[in-house]
């Protein structure tokens, strides 16, 4: 069977000519979560930016800044075996809030995780751009995850700090 799972967004934000890359990484890195690292150009939408940041904080505190670039980056190759052990210990995970909760989830179990630069782009309405994001709806989803998710973290958080002395 299979060992990993690309996962990309399917908006055209990501450019596949990087689906090798991430591929590459994950082979010289098996036991570790390829992360996507973005390059935002000025097609960013700035209050997109700054929900990232509240979010990538978040996504930090509770794993102790173990190395994720963006919890919300849709550009990743998970290590299957752990990534089912998660999604079987949660009911959550299954929406919007998949990718910051794996990544969470994850390195939480001791999955290393690896950046990769990868450039995106916003396309405008004009271009096709179409946003999948539903502003009231994912930033409930998001808000009730990041609280699910710490207190967690405050459970596992004498394993965590363990972890980093060692």
């Amino acid at each position: 069977g299979f060992t990993h799972a690309l996962v990309m967004d399917a908006d055209g934000q990501h450019p596949a000519q990087l689906i090798g890359a991430f591929m590459a990484a994950s082979m010289a890195a098996p036991e570790a979560m390829i992360l996507g690292e973005p390059l935002f150009d000025a097609s960013a939408p700035r209050i997109r930016l700054r929900g990232r940041r509240i979010a990538n904080w978040c996504t930090n505190l509770e794993t102790l800044w173990a190395g994720i670039p963006d919890a919300l980056f849709g550009f990743r190759v998970y290590p299957i075996a752990p990534l089912l052990e998660a999604m079987r210990s949660t009911r959550w995970m299954r929406r919007f809030d998949f990718d910051p909760e794996a990544a969470v989830r994850l390195s939480w179990r001791g999955v290393p995780a690896r950046r990769l630069p990868a450039p995106v782009r916003y396309f405008s309405a004009a271009e096709g751009g179409v946003s999948h994001f539903n502003y009231w709806h994912d930033n409930v989803l998001l808000t009730s995850m990041y609280l699910r998710l710490l207190a967690g973290f405050v459970l596992r958080l004498p394993l965590l700090i363990a972890r980093r002395l060692v």
